[in-house]
């Protein structure tokens, strides 16, 4: 049947704009360096934004939906004049939103919507885990933030190999699966350097939905699900699953002994969680369970602040994360190879899949064997993100013919990852994506602390060589080490438009799928023209070199597409969806936030 496409006066708006953004990125030649920022405090809407015919946005969504698509083109995205947040949880971007209008910034609200959803979204937020952070400041600093766990002083690097020399369930779930959390610090760190309100005021509105609970609503007591799986093994089963039920909704859920841990931090700083009595409890955990986190562990974490990796798409700039993440790389590696094709294939044709996967193919086989963390190994981030490395992989690249991935020579977070945008009034940006890896980590919760433990272990190549819970094949330079950081493939993003005003902050959560549904949705605003609201929910692919597959969404693809695929030689497979992202887009008048259509739950706040 056909797609349909309604459209509002608030959606033309939206064609109009993004139609300009496409447009404008067919002028200049790629790789064209941006013009100088805008003067600090510019008005979202203070770039030349000119009408442009909303014909080519809307035919670019045409194409991408195929008949049957479970989403239609054309609906609206949330529309704020001054600031938005867009996360996983209501709760946690009412939050963010709260403190700008208290005065914050937008790194006051992130570091605000980031411990809310520690309270509300149990199963992805967290203090227990780690993350990365991508800030832009109006007046154009720049930083990216590294708070990725790291394996503990007593990690080795066969320990969750058998007697056999096979993996065993160890690195994902219980107390040897956790590294040592870098999220407080990290969210004070943020705070420190960007900030403008203290921690105590920042964590008030995490502190206030620990003590006074909230309302469960279905997503989360969907969510709470796995009590019989993982969550009854441990500590948390009485709160989590009273009576041995998951939680139901229509109930108020309160933490007091979160609520107790946040206050702490809030009064004390960090210090409280990595030397103080939250340091006590989380040790005592470990040790009833032979975990090996210490106290030293701890007190010895640190956040690092790192270069950002910067590139450009046909004359966007790109602000991301360099390594330990390899999102940043990987994505730039991917649009630096298929910038060399101009213009791509419409969205949704077997000639876009097809060279989307090759040098997303390419890509990967690189991020598997060459990154990791940079303390421990020598990534060679110029030659991957280079423009001429791309031309000679793209050079590789048969438009009508499916290459094969070469052998891996041993020499990733899933779902439960979670993504949050922030922009304020000033136009100050954060792009952070924070996980526990697993949903609930590794299910031990931390009796008297009131907060899950991440299992990011398994992010390391445990097994050099062989495919790791999520299917990644990694290589020694992802092996263990004590102190390391285990690589990650979260990728958030800011981009700038061609005068280097801030226009997008996005990211997503699902493992090596983050990479490339991140990549999508800059492609789908940027190559094709889309509104935000149509780019989060265009049909997206996957391919991440091994196992050998180009995957798509169910229905994502027509059966004409798929077949010309496999007659070119691809092996095609399909999941139910591909990644949870959450975007904001400058447009005129102020900024468009949508959150993940495949998730319920999902919410863009702003005022």
């Amino acid at each position: 049947m056909p797609v349909r496409y309604s459209m509002s006066r608030h959606t033309l708006s939206a064609l109009a704009t993004a139609s300009l953004f496409a447009a404008c990125s067919r002028g200049p030649q790629p790789g064209a360096a941006p013009a100088p920022a805008a003067a600090p405090g510019i008005r979202p809407d203070a770039a030349a934004v000119r009408p442009v015919d909303p014909v080519r946005a809307v035919a670019a969504a045409k194409a991408a939906f195929p008949a049957g698509w479970r989403f239609e083109a054309g609906t609206e995205a949330t529309f704020a004049e001054h600031a938005m947040v867009v996360s996983v949880q209501k709760h946690a971007s009412e939050a963010g939103v709260e403190i700008m209008k208290a005065g914050g910034n937008a790194v006051d609200a992130a570091v605000a919507t980031g411990f809310a959803l520690a309270v509300t979204s149990s199963s992805n937020g967290n203090i227990g885990g780690g993350g990365f952070m991508t800030i832009r400041m109006a007046d154009g600093r720049i930083a990216t933030l590294d708070y990725r766990e790291t394996a503990p002083a007593a990690a080795t690097r066969n320990m969750y190999l058998d007697a056999d020399g096979k993996l065993t369930n160890k690195s994902t779930v219980g107390y040897l699966a956790s590294g040592v959390p870098g999220s407080v610090a990290g969210m004070a760190e943020a705070l420190a350097k960007y900030g403008t309100m203290p921690l105590a005021k920042v964590m008030a509105p995490a502190i206030r939905l620990a003590s006074e609970g909230y309302l469960i609503d279905r997503d989360t007591a969907r969510a709470a699900a796995p009590c019989s799986r993982l969550i009854a093994q441990f500590g948390g089963k009485d709160l989590f699953c009273p009576g041995g039920e998951s939680l139901k909704g229509g109930t108020v859920f309160k933490q007091p002994d979160l609520a107790r841990t946040l206050s702490l931090i809030a009064a004390q700083g960090p210090k409280a969680f990595y030397e103080g009595s939250i340091a006590d409890s989380l040790v005592a955990e470990m040790q009833r369970g032979g975990g090996i986190i210490t106290k030293a562990d701890l007190k010895a974490y640190k956040p690092i602040w790192r270069t950002p990796i910067t590139g450009s798409y046909r004359g966007h700039t790109l602000i991301t994360m360099p390594p330990a993440s390899s999102g940043g790389i990987t994505m730039l590696e991917t649009l630096n190879i298929l910038e060399t094709f101009a213009p791509l294939p419409p969205a949704g044709s077997a000639g876009y899949a097809h060279l989307v996967g090759e040098a997303l193919r390419r890509s990967f086989t690189d991020r598997n064997a060459k990154l990791g963390d940079p303390a421990f190994v020598k990534v060679p981030v110029e030659q991957l993100t280079s423009k001429a490395y791309a031309t000679t992989l793209a050079a590789q690249i048969d438009k009508s013919k499916a290459s094969k991935t070469p052998a891996f020579k041993a020499g990733t977070e899933p779902e439960h990852t979670t993504h949050y945008s922030v922009v304020d009034a000033t136009g100050n940006a954060v792009a952070t994506t924070t996980t526990l890896n697993g949903g609930y980590g590794s299910g031990v919760w931390v009796r008297g602390g009131g907060f899950f433990m991440n299992n990011e272990m398994d992010d390391f190549a445990a097994a050099p060589g062989q495919p790791n819970m999520f299917g990644l094949v990694q290589g020694e330079v992802n092996a263990i080490q004590p102190g390391k950081r285990m690589l990650s493939a979260m990728s958030p993003t800011i981009v700038l438009d061609l005068n280097g005003n801030l226009m997008m902050v996005t990211g997503a959560a699902g493992g090596p799928t983050i990479i490339t549904a991140t990549m999508e949705i800059i492609l789908n605003v940027v190559e094709h023209g889309m509104t935000l609201a149509d780019a989060m929910k265009a049909p997206r692919i996957h391919h991440q070199a091994l196992p050998d597959q180009l995957d798509y969404e169910q229905r994502g693809l027509s059966a004409a597409v798929v077949d010309s695929l496999k007659a070119m030689g691809h092996t095609v497979g399909t999941r139910t969806s591909l990644a949870t992202a959450n975007s904001i887009l400058r447009v005129r008048g102020g900024w468009h936030g949508v959150g993940e259509p495949r998730s319920t739950g999902t919410t863009a706040v702003g005022y």
